[in-house]
This record gives structure tokens, sequence and C-alpha cells, in this order.
């Protein structure tokens, strides 16, 4: 009976591991899921911008943006915004939602709703796994005088229902002598 079990036992084992091993290259991470991630945050800072200028619900698509985009509610996030000094750290959906869209009695001017027309990312790198991705570089504001300002970026990503999420954010200005 041990004889009889034992290929059985392999190959069970050997199906049991196949499983995984497809399962988890089905959900792992590729650089050009990051490059896409970038890309919709980007849209996504533009179109808040665009519904603010056109008088629309910029609040709700911010809203959006950061429930889409964000892991908020998901895992713990952080999040350091780049015009920020007062409250430097957003650990909260309400926290980033005031950055992006402002509030009044605080530091919170609506960094998404400044009129950005264009986002445009210059990876140094970008390193990804099966359950989480980071990558860090440049990305350039284009602004509706059609200047672009360079701000610093790292990023973090995690799967979360098989979307990439935000679960790291820190972005600051070029350091100037």
């Amino acid at each position: 009976m041990k004889n009889r079990l034992h290929p059985v036992l392999t190959a069970a084992s050997g199906l049991a591991l196949a499983s995984l091993a497809t399962s988890a290259a089905a959900q792992s991470i590729s650089e050009q899921d990051v490059i896409d991630a970038q890309t919709i945050w980007g849209e996504g800072i533009v179109a808040i911008a665009t519904v603010h200028a056109d008088g629309g619900d910029y609040t709700a698509r911010a809203t959006e943006h950061v429930n889409d985009l964000y892991a908020y509610g998901e895992t713990d996030v952080m999040f350091k915004p780049t015009r920020a000094s007062e409250d430097q750290f957003r650990e909260t959906f309400d926290e980033a939602l005031s950055y992006f869209i402002g509030q009044d009695g605080t530091e919170d001017s609506g960094f998404a709703i400044s009129g950005w027309t264009n986002v445009r990312w210059e990876n140094n790198g970008i390193y990804t796994d099966d359950a989480s991705a980071m990558a860090m570089g440049n990305y350039y504001f284009t602004g509706p005088d059609g200047n672009e300002t360079k701000v610093e970026f790292t990023f973090g990503y995690v799967l979360v229902d098989g979307d990439l999420k935000i679960n790291l954010h820190h972005s600051s200005m070029p350091y100037s002598p």
C-alpha cells in the first residue's frame, strides 16, 4: 500500500505546486502594470483639475481618485505630499482628499485643482514582485501656462483584488542649494 500511495502523493504534490506557481504568475506585477498605474494616476490628477476648472463636482472626482488608486481601508498608507509641511503625513483618506482638493483652515490649497494639464513620468527604477511594486524617479506637472514643475517621487504599490493600489506615496521638490 505504501508503494501505491507514494506516486499518488507525488502527483498530487506536483499538481498543487504547479497550481500555486500558476496562481502566483497570474498575479505577478509587471513593470508595465506600474507604468499603467502611473498613467492612470496622472490622468486622474488632470481630470480633477479639469472638472474643477469647468465648475463641476471636483470633490466627487477626487474622492473617486483616492478610492480607486490608494489602499486606504485595505492596508496602512504612507503618504507624504509635496506641498505639506504642517501636516506632513496623510495616513487617512480624509487627509489625502484634503491635500488634493484643499480645505479651509489648513495648509491644503488643493494640489489637484491647481490647473494641471499633464503629468509626465520619468522612472529611475521600478521593482516588482508577486504582490507589491515600487517606483522612484521624477514626475513633471504641466501647469495652465505650459510650464513644467519637476517633483521627485517614490511610490509603493500592493495588489488589492487584482488591482494595484498605492500604499506609499512620497513626493518632494528637488534640492535647491
